[in-house]
């Protein structure tokens, strides 16, 4: 799993912001609100069973046919009609919940403070939640460096990064086939992550996913993971700036649930009265069709230990 290769090894102080005009909410309920009221009311949801793999490809769209008038009766005129949206819907600001959490000694999923400093050997998992269907890219920045994009992946959900609202996405992967591969694992290297989560209502221009990514990375193997151009670089940087209302975190301690786990492995979507994310970020303006969130994993030297 290439993501886990290139950031295991983090000591961190975790945060999440929106560039320096990001805020913390003044009134978090209002937020939470704003964000979980749509979540569909509470209903049965399926039993326990088998891991399913969530389809993160686009919805196709839908194809209409219309019979023509004339003596050739077979002939048929296709019309292409955009598919119907499979989440709920969409609110008037786009809103993004993360939860962080920590592998503790039993191997449980642990709801981790973000601010929190951690120390070689410990392992965190990052659960995202968005209030509406849309695209989500995973790009990072090792020390001020280079950007590159390590979600959408040729390797992961055959390359698509199509998210349902409230239908919670877990990175890595709590379903990866090997232990190492579940989790940002933590070495000895110094160092600062930065991951810019961008959550978007369309595809990115200029940005390979799917069968593109694919085809990409199969005939340039040296050029993936996919790098960013400058430009675009610029406007997702443009983004980060702006304003955007973050709650503070919550519920620390507590284990990840049977329903975060099942919605997160097998695509269901949460209701109202599940787990609520430990942070939520909301844009102030209702028609922003972006909405980019980074978190900062940095790497510092424990007292007294040579590493």
């Amino acid at each position: 799993m290439k993501i886990n290769a290139l950031l295991s090894g983090l000591l961190l102080s975790l945060t999440i912001v929106s560039g320096s005009t990001a805020v913390f909410a003044q009134d978090d309920e209002e937020v939470r609100g704003a964000f979980l009221t749509t979540r569909p009311k509470a209903s049965s949801k399926p039993k326990a069973g088998p891991a399913q793999k969530p389809n993160r490809r686009r919805p196709k769209p839908t194809v209409s046919k219309t019979p023509s008038t004339g003596s050739d009766a077979s002939t048929k005129v296709e019309t292409t009609e955009p598919a119907q949206p499979v989440g709920k819907a969409i609110s008037s600001r786009m809103g993004l919940g993360l939860t962080l959490f920590m592998r503790d000694s039993n191997g449980m999923a642990v709801r981790t403070d973000p601010t929190s400093e951690f120390k070689k050997g410990d392992r965190v998992r990052v659960l995202l939640e968005t209030n509406a269907d849309g695209y989500l890219y995973i790009f990072n920045t090792t020390n001020g460096g280079e950007p590159v994009m390590i979600y959408p992946d040729p390797e992961l959900d055959e390359a698509g990064n199509y998210i349902q609202a409230h239908v919670p996405f877990e990175i890595p992967a709590s379903t990866a086939a090997e232990e190492r591969l579940r989790w940002f694992v933590f070495d000895q290297n110094a160092g600062t992550e930065r991951l810019h989560f961008v959550f978007t209502r369309e595809p990115l221009s200029g940005v390979p996913m799917e069968d593109d990514l694919i085809t990409f990375c199969k005939d340039n193997n040296t050029k993936c993971p996919w790098r960013p151009a400058p430009d675009l670089w610029s406007q997702i940087q443009a983004e980060v700036k702006q304003p955007a209302q973050v709650t503070k975190p919550q519920g620390a301690g507590k284990n990840q649930t049977e329903v975060e786990s099942q919605a997160a492995t097998r695509g269901i979507g949460l209701n109202r009265d599940d787990p609520e994310p430990s942070l939520i970020m909301l844009t102030t303006s209702t028609d922003k069709k972006v909405l980019v969130a980074t978190l900062d994993l940095i790497h510092i030297a424990v007292a007294g230990k040579t590493e």
